[in-house]
C-alpha cells in the first residue's frame, strides 16, 4: 500500500469517529485528533471525544488502537494551529515510528487546512498581545470590531482571539498572512474520506446525542469546570451547562440552545467541507461495516 496516511472528515455526529476506529483495527492504523475541542481533557463527554464516559487517565489507547492529542490541553491553554501542526507532527513520527498508518480524524477545517496546505509564516505573538486579545475579545467586542477587517470576524471566541492577535503583533490582518505562501504540511498527499449524512439526518442525530450527554457525566464536567474556574466558552455544550448550573437557564433551555448551537455549528463545517476539502472519497450517510470493506478495497489500489 502506497498511501502513507489518511484524513477522515466530517461534521460533528456524522460517525467518522467509529469509523475510523473500525478502519483503524483493519488497517494496522493509529488515530491522531483534528478536531480543536477533543483535544482538551475534562470535557470528554461534552466533546463527544471517542473517550467520553471511559476511565480519566488513559487517553493513548482504545482496544489496541493508538490515539494521540485527545485530551492533552487544559481548558485555560490556548493554542495556535502552529502549535497543533507542530504536535500533529511529532504524533505522526511517533505513529509512523510504529509501524502503522497515521489516520487524521476530526472536523476543524483550519486543523485540517494547516495539515494539507501548511501555513504561513506568521511571527510569534508575544505573551502581552496574546493576554491583551483575549481580553479585548471578551470584554471589548465593539473594539474589537473597528480593528479586525469583517472577514477576521469569527463566531469561535478563540479564532476571533488569534486574528487579533497577530493584528496587534504584525499590524497586518490574518486573512492577508494566510494569503502568502505556505511551508509545513504534514500530509499533502493523504487519501482523504469526507463523512457527509444529509442534513435531516445529521439534525436528528445532534437532536438526540445532546439529551444523551446530559443523562452522562456531562453535568459533572461543567461542575468541574465551575469549580475550578476554568474557560467556560471552551466548547459547545460548556456554556450552556455552567449557566444552567448557576440558575441562569432551565435544563431544557440548556439542552435546546445545546442543540441549536451545533446545529449552526454543523452548517458551517459542511459549508466548509463543500467548498474548501476536495476529499477522495464521500460517505454520504452514516458509515457501516461495508463502507469500511469499501475503503479498505479503495486504498488497495494505490
Amino acid at each position: 500500500m502506497k498511501i502513507k496516511s489518511l484524513i477522515i472528515a466530517g461534521p460533528t455526529a456524522s460517525g467518522k469517529s467509529d469509523f475510523a476506529h473500525k478502519l483503524a483495527k483493519r488497517i494496522n492504523g493509529a488515530i491522531i485528533n483534528c478536531d480543536s475541542v477533543q483535544i482538551y481533557r475534562d470535557i470528554e463527554t461534552i466533546s463527544a471525544s471517542p473517550f467520553a464516559d471511559m476511565p480519566k487517565g488513559n487517553f493513548d489507547d482504545i482496544d489496541g488502537v493508538p490515539y494521540r492529542l485527545f485530551s492533552v490541553l487544559s481548558l485555560n491553554e490556548h493554542i495556535s494551529v502552529a502549535d497543533y501542526l507542530r504536535m500533529a507532527t511529532d504524533a505522526m513520527n511517533e505513529i509512523v515510528a510504529m509501524g502503522k498508518m497515521p489516520i487524521f480524524v476530526g472536523g476543524s477545517g483550519y486543523y485540517i487546512n494547516v495539515l494539507i496546505n501548511g501555513i504561513a509564516a506568521i511571527p510569534e505573538i508575544s505573551p502581552e498581545n496574546r493576554t491583551k486579545a483575549r481580553d479585548m475579545v471578551k470584554n471589548c467586542p465593539d473594539q474589537v470590531l473597528k480593528l479586525l477587517p469583517t472577514d477576521c470576524i469569527k463566531t469561535d471566541p478563540q479564532r476571533t482571539a488569534r486574528a487579533l492577535e497577530v493584528f496587534l503583533e504584525t499590524g497586518v490582518s490574518l486573512t492577508q498572512w494566510q494569503q502568502k505562501s505556505r511551508s509545513g504540511a504534514l500530509v499533502s498527499d493523504a487519501y482523504k474520506i469526507l463523512i457527509n449524512p444529509n442534513r435531516e439526518l445529521l439534525l436528528q442525530r445532534i437532536a438526540e446525542r445532546v439529551p444523551h450527554m446530559i443523562k452522562g457525566t456531562a453535568i459533572k464536567e461543567a461542575e468541574y469546570i465551575l469549580n475550578n474556574k476554568m474557560e467556560e466558552n471552551r466548547a459547545i455544550g460548556t456554556q450552556q451547562l455552567c449557566k444552567m448550573l448557576r440558575g441562569e437557564i432551565t435544563q431544557q433551555q440548556a439542552i435546546e440552545n445545546w442543540i441549536t448551537k451545533t446545529n449552526q455549528y454543523a452548517k458551517r463545517q459542511r459549508t466548509w467541507f463543500k467548498t474548501q476539502f476536495t476529499p477522495d472519497c464521500t460517505i454520504s450517510h452514516v458509515p457501516t461495516d461495508a463502507d469500511v470493506e469499501h475503503i479498505i478495497f479503495e486504498i488497495s489500489k494505490y
